[in-house]
Formats: structure tokens, sequence, C-alpha cells
């Protein structure tokens, strides 16, 4: 059977609001962009109910709408929108091959990759239950809709940390759920969280379910992992702040990688170590993880690209 092989002058891995960005931009400037999806068109958004603090929605939109828009206006503009997961990459040569579901190779002169990050679970049914209705991962994109409320986060290092002391400006109460007897972020991190009144550490604690009325967060129930004791905090919202796991395994010993994972790009630009292979979105971006930072730097991944492919044109017609 033959392999059924296709060239494209850009590449769009990943379907977030950073790889629909990079689209629009990429399609606007004539590149032809081909974007294959993954297995979750729209990404982490599309597991997010309200989302308020995008510009140009002044009342809010539910995530999955947002990602529909980013989509349409894509495909306005003349991306090829094309629902499949690259199985493997090799970066070896121009042009770069990538193989769509272990079948389809695609070579391609520009690959952008906005494969995103995934936040990592306690893996409790009642998580994913709750997820959206008062359970989630992300205290600075969903903080603001529990002010002056009591909410819980679990977790012990830096991002649990400071996502606490973000919390605390906003809610009534924060009780912070720390599996050992000790944190595992920062001392300056630390030193916030124990100074900070409404933040009440429980140590040696874990998480064994979260109650809810069926339709939102009610409590949480935790277990004392040295006593045995079970407690019900009673919460609005739960938080987990145990990190994210970005989407680049395909990607390893080909781009260079931070000791988690997340994709290395010189700094301002959207480059990787290959050349012709730019990275946006939260698969480069452990820091900030918002929708508009993400779609900013898939802005900026297209512009690289067509700047990239306007240099090779120009020194291809010097050597003619």
């Amino acid at each position: 059977m033959s392999e059924e092989i296709e060239h494209v002058q850009c590449l769009i891995i990943g379907s977030g609001p950073a790889g629909y960005t990079a689209a629009i931009y990429a399609a606007r400037a004539d590149l032809k962009p081909v974007m294959y999806t993954g297995m979750e068109p729209g990404g982490q958004l599309t597991q997010t109910t309200d989302v308020d603090n995008f510009p140009g929605y002044p009342s809010g939109i539910m995530g999955p709408e947002m990602m529909e828009d980013f989509r349409k206006q894509a495909e306005r503009f003349g991306t090829d929108i094309r629902f499949g997961y690259v199985s493997s990459v090799d970066f070896s040569s121009l042009p770069h091959k990538v193989v769509v579901d272990e079948i389809k190779t695609i070579t391609a002169d520009t690959v952008i990759i906005s494969t995103g990050a995934t936040a990592k679970w306690l893996g409790l049914p009642s998580e994913q239950q709750y997820n959206g209705f008062g359970v989630s991962a992300c205290a600075v994109c969903d903080g603001f809709f529990f002010k002056g409320q009591d909410v819980a986060i679990v977790g012990a290092g830096d991002t649990a940390a400071e996502e606490a002391t973000y919390l605390a400006k906003l809610c009534k109460k924060v009780y912070m759920i720390v599996r050992r007897d000790e944190f595992r972020a920062s001392k300056a991190m630390v030193h916030r969280v124990l100074n900070t009144p409404n933040i009440e550490v429980i140590y040696n604690s874990e998480t064994k379910e979260i109650l809810g009325n069926g339709k939102n967060v009610t409590a949480v129930r935790i277990t004392n992992n040295q006593t045995g004791a079970e407690t019900d905090l009673p919460v609005e919202g739960f938080f987990v702040a145990i990190g994210h796991k970005p989407n680049t395994d395909i990607f390893k010993g080909w781009l260079d990688m931070d000791e988690t994972g997340y994709l290395k790009t010189i700094p301002g630009t959207s480059k990787t170590n290959i050349e012709g292979v730019f990275a946006s979105g939260d698969v480069q971006d452990h820091y900030y993880r918002q929708a508009i930072t993400a779609a900013g730097s898939g802005c900026m991944a297209a512009l690289d690209a067509e700047r990239y492919l306007a240099a090779k044109e120009h020194e291809v017609k010097e050597v003619i």
C-alpha cells in the first residue's frame, strides 16, 4: 500500500487559542495553513464554563462557544482545519515530516506547535462531575467567581502557594490542603502563605471526595493520612494546583525542553532550536497559562513563520 504524502507551507498542530490565532494570521498572510486539531478541538477552554477575562466579550462567554468563534474566524480566512492527531515527527531535514493518525505523512516548510498542556487532576469521579461547577485547575482564571466565598486549594508547590495567595485577595477563606507535613514551594512563597491571615494550611491531608448538591460544590471531604480522621470543609470552590503536563511527548529528542517538558523558545520569539519549527501557547508557557497570552504567542508564531519563509524565498532568488 502506497503511503499518502501531502506538502503544505504551514502546518499547525493543536487548536486552542494559540493554534487558532496562528491560523488566522497565517491564513491572512496567504500561507494556506493546515491545522490538525488533536483529540480535543479547542483545547482546555472547551472544559471551561465562563470565560470572563478575554477582551471583546464584555458579558463573558462560555469556553466552548469562544473556541467555536475562533474556529469560524480561522476558517473564514481559509484555514484547512482537520480533525486528527500527530503521531510522530521527523525534524532531521527540510521540509519537516509529520505523521498524522499513524497513516498520513505531511511535509511542511514550517510547523507551528500549539499542543498546549494538560492539567494534572487528583483522579476523583466527583472532581470531574463538578469540573466547571465549582472545581477548577486555574485560580487566576476562575477565582473571581468565588469572591467573598470559602474555597479550598490542593497542592504544595510554588504554583499552589501563588494561587492560594491570589484567592485570598478575593475569597473570605482559603483552605490549603497539603499532603505532607511541609511545602514543596520556595521559602519566599511559603512565608507569603503563612503570613496571609485568611489562608488556613491543613497538613498531612488528602482529598477523599468533593461534595455537592448535584449542581455546585458544597464541601470537600479530606482525610488525615496520619490519623485517618475525616473532615468535611464547607466550601463553594475547589482548586487543583498539582501541576500541568505539557503535551510534548512526540517532540522528545527533537526539540529543546525544560526539565518538566515545556518547549524552549528563543526569548522574544516563538522559534525553537529547529529551523522552521515554532511553538506557541501553553506548550511553551508554564508561567502565565492564559487564553489571551496563548493567543498572543500564536500571533507571534505565525509572524515568525511568515518572515522565515520570506527570508528563505529571498535567499533562493539571490542564488538564482
